[in-house]
């Protein structure tokens, strides 16, 4: 009976392993989160290997931003940094591929129409963590 005991123990224990190795913990993620806002805009991005594509409205009362964006990522992956002006024209378009040149950049937008710009981040196959920053241009 003490055998049969065991078996039964030992068949659940291993059930209940096999469940949560199923489970979606080891699904890829990367995320998105601004924290900064007002007149000034700024943000996160981090990521397990995973990919996502973010977009924000931000009021630019002049027609150049400063920008700046950096990663730490040393296991591959993108961010990208794209900018329209209130038109929909594009004043920056910026990416930072791990191991692969800078791991920062910074600098002012083209000029365009200042008003609702539209800022759209976009992690690809990001593993690391970073973070990017606007204000209104000189």
């Amino acid at each position: 009976m003490m055998k049969f005991r065991t078996i039964v123990m030992s068949a659940i224990f291993i059930a209940g392993v096999s469940l949560t190795s199923c489970d979606k913990d080891d699904e890829l993620m990367a995320s998105v989160s601004i924290n900064e806002t007002g007149s000034d805009v700024g943000g996160d991005v981090t990521g397990d290997g995973g990919s996502t594509t973010k977009s924000y409205v931000w009021n630019n009362p002049l027609s150049t931003a400063d920008w700046n964006m950096d990663i730490t990522s040393t296991k591959g992956g993108s961010f990208n940094l794209m900018i329209e002006d209130s038109e929909g024209k594009s004043v920056l378009n910026q990416t930072l591929t791990a191991g692969q040149g800078d791991d920062s950049k910074s600098g002012v937008t083209s000029s365009g129409a200042s008003g609702q710009w539209t800022i759209t981040v976009t992690l690809t196959n990001f593993n690391g963590d970073g973070s990017f920053s606007l204000s209104p241009g000189n």
